[in-house]
């Protein structure tokens, strides 16, 4: 039987593989077609409106032939905004948006070839892989899991049901970092004895102290906890601010270390740790609403360098003069890499010494990582895409380690052979969330 989606992967699969580039970018091509034909559509099924997830939406809808057909959010003031930003950006298109309270009824719809998981950490799991299991591809936000079980899980779907799952750590697709990378594994910094991961963000503040209430009109709180605990409603651990509560999330850590981190492990080539200490606190901010450390900094180990993990709320004076980066300090040199664009600063007292100016960042990461995503959807060539679930879970899963160490007290050693820690009463309670009000993580 010919359905539309085998039509569509079959006819594309061949022009999309000619334009494939290297393993870990390509530039994307779909902007030049001017033309796109019926069976090139691809029709998108939003779920979580508010944050990331409509910024992925805009990216998407400038590739042409891309339609977002299905909204889903919990808050019904978000689905009118979006209608309404919908009908600016594709005027005729909010009138034929269908919308959803609940993802698993969108799931069903057959005319939805990708599903975006734009909602909280705790509900990436769940609804990714629900959305593998109903046919469909996944851009999926980070980190990809709110444990390390989840990220097994995730990419234990992705590899039963055969679907294309991009993770959305966008600087994977652009240039300046591919450029560093290259720079750090060229050899030219001679031997990296560390790499410094930083976010110092300013701007990011946990809520103030407020009394629980009732849920906002037209917010389904019930459906918004989902596998979390049942807790009073209270508007400091709502939208933005679930990052920096336990039952949702995991603070700064999976929130920006992901994006950060993964470039320190790629650069690095590396794997997991042999051991993680993490020490922090609520130190900058005790009388505010949080439970994720204000402050933290961890310390990994790896087979030939460590790697240290320093972020801070509500300051911008991180190292380097820079409020994020990733630095790996070599005999030879420092390369320094931010989302703006990277440099090397000479050592002194190396024998060989290197040094480079400020190359500046020159493109969208969240266009191209669309681009990307798109055309890896259409050829089937999952090997193409810029950030797999596999390499999404592997950064989330040292990041959840690093908030493991922090919340047990202690110095943590891994298991390569077993793929747990040594202390088991850490794995009983850390391993795996547990889930509420009658949600189970799928055994995949």
């Amino acid at each position: 039987m010919v359905t539309r989606r085998n039509f569509l992967k079959k006819s594309t699969a061949v022009a999309a593989g000619a334009y494939m580039g290297s393993s870990l970018f390509y530039p994307g091509v779909a902007h030049s077609r001017r033309g796109v034909a019926p069976s090139d559509q691809l029709n998108i099924g939003l779920i979580g409106a508010k944050g990331m997830g409509w910024s992925n939406t805009r990216a998407a809808l400038k590739i042409p032939g891309v339609n977002l057909i299905g909204l889903c959010d919990v808050d019904q003031s978000v689905i009118q905004e979006r209608k309404g930003d919908l009908e600016k950006l594709k005027p005729g298109a909010a009138a034929k948006l269908k919308t959803y309270g609940d993802y698993r009824k969108m799931l069903d719809d057959k005319d939805i070839d990708i599903v975006i998981v734009g909602t909280p950490d705790h509900w990436h799991a769940l609804q990714m892989i629900h959305a593998c299991e109903a046919g469909k591809d996944v851009y999926v936000e980070k980190p990809v899991g709110n444990s390390i079980e989840e990220c097994r899980r995730m990419v234990a779907a992705q590899k039963r049901y055969q679907r294309a799952v991009q993770v959305g750590q966008w600087q994977r697709s652009m240039n300046h970092f591919r450029e560093a990378v290259d720079f750090v594994q060229s050899g030219q910094l001679g031997n990296i004895r560390t790499v410094k991961v930083w976010c110092y963000q300013g701007w990011m503040k946990p809520g103030p102290v407020v009394p629980d209430s009732d849920p906002p009109p037209g917010v389904d709180y019930k459906q918004w906890l989902g596998p979390a605990p049942i807790r009073p409603f209270n508007p400091s651990r709502f939208h933005f601010n679930f990052r920096w509560f336990w039952d949702y999330a995991g603070g700064l850590m999976t929130d920006w270390g992901v994006h950060l981190i993964d470039y320190a492990l790629l650069g690095m080539k590396a794997e997991l740790p042999k051991s993680i200490v993490g020490l922090g606190g609520r130190f900058a901010y005790p009388d505010l609403y949080e439970e994720t450390p204000d402050t933290l900094t961890t310390l990994y180990e790896f087979e030939n360098f460590n790697m240290v993990w320093d972020s801070a709320m509500g300051i911008d004076n991180g190292s380097y003069g820079r409020d994020h980066g990733i630095a790996f300090i070599g005999n030879n040199g420092t390369l320094v890499l931010d989302r703006m664009g990277w440099e090397v600063i000479e050592e002194k007292r190396a024998e060989k010494k290197v040094s480079k100016p400020l190359t500046e960042r020159s493109d969208s990461g969240l266009d191209k990582h669309w681009e990307n995503f798109v055309e890896v959807v259409k050829s089937r060539q999952f090997g193409r895409l810029n950030c797999s679930i596999e390499e999404g879970a592997h950064v989330a899963t040292v990041a959840q380690m690093g908030n493991i160490s922090y919340l047990t007290g202690q110095k943590l050693m891994w298991d390569k052979a077993k793929g747990r820690f040594t202390d088991e009463k850490v794995n009983q309670k850390y391993l795996e969330k547990p889930y509420h009000n009658g949600y189970k993580l799928p055994k995949v």
